[in-house]
């Protein structure tokens, strides 16, 4: 097991807790940290970049000159890609980017990203993140205790008070737990959790 200082709002230690070796020392695995935020990326594209071709654009489709006997080069349509307002040649149509990459591979890549940060002691468990307030200034001067850059906060959604009064919270984040993800963890140089939060993503990546 590893074991990690239980914390309190005033920045305090108060109590261990032990968290199993499986997730939270597991080996740093660069490449496939690579590719489960490329496919993070990849998911988020929209993909509805379009453009019109020569059968799109408008225009007549008739021959504008005879082919031979003018002097001037042969041309078939004014809606050829070669003129001003002509039609686009190979550019971009709506697709779809989303691919499946294999459960095990994600979670395993966001096991390497948290164990990574535990050993640079960049995760902190606090036993309960209540702020009592959904002002954003009140939650900025519970967090200056701890002295954080970028900071992502991981709870329950129930804890309306959190998730609101860190919205407007430059490089701040306050996510369920349920929500955790690879380009998040990494994103922030610094993660919160709430006792409880913890407790349910262990579970869940067991």
């Amino acid at each position: 097991m590893v074991k990690c200082r239980v914390r309190n709002i005033e920045n305090l230690e108060i109590s261990e807790i032990d968290l199993p070796k499986e997730i939270f020392d597991y080996p740093l695995k660069e490449h496939l940290i690579y590719e489960a935020v490329k496919n993070f990326r990849a998911n988020l594209r929209r993909g509805t970049a379009s453009t019109k071709t020569r059968g799109n654009v408008q225009g007549s489709g008739r021959k504008l000159w005879k082919q031979k006997g003018t002097g001037r080069a042969r041309v078939g349509s004014i809606r050829s890609p070669l003129w001003r307002k002509g039609g686009i040649t190979f550019g971009p149509h709506p697709r779809d980017y989303s691919y499946d990459m294999p459960k095990k591979a994600k979670s395993n890549a966001l096991k390497s990203v948290l164990s990574d940060k535990m050993r640079n002691k960049r995760v902190y468990v606090i036993d309960k993140l209540n702020v009592n307030s959904k002002k954003t200034k009140d939650t900025i001067s519970i967090l200056k205790k701890f002295g954080f850059d970028k900071l992502l906060i991981v709870d329950k959604k129930d804890n309306s008070e959190l998730m609101m009064s860190t919205r407007n919270i430059p490089n701040v984040k306050a996510i369920d737990f349920r929500e955790m993800n690879i380009y998040d963890s990494l994103k922030y140089n610094y993660i919160m959790f709430s006792v409880d939060a913890i407790k349910q993503l262990v579970e869940v990546l067991k």
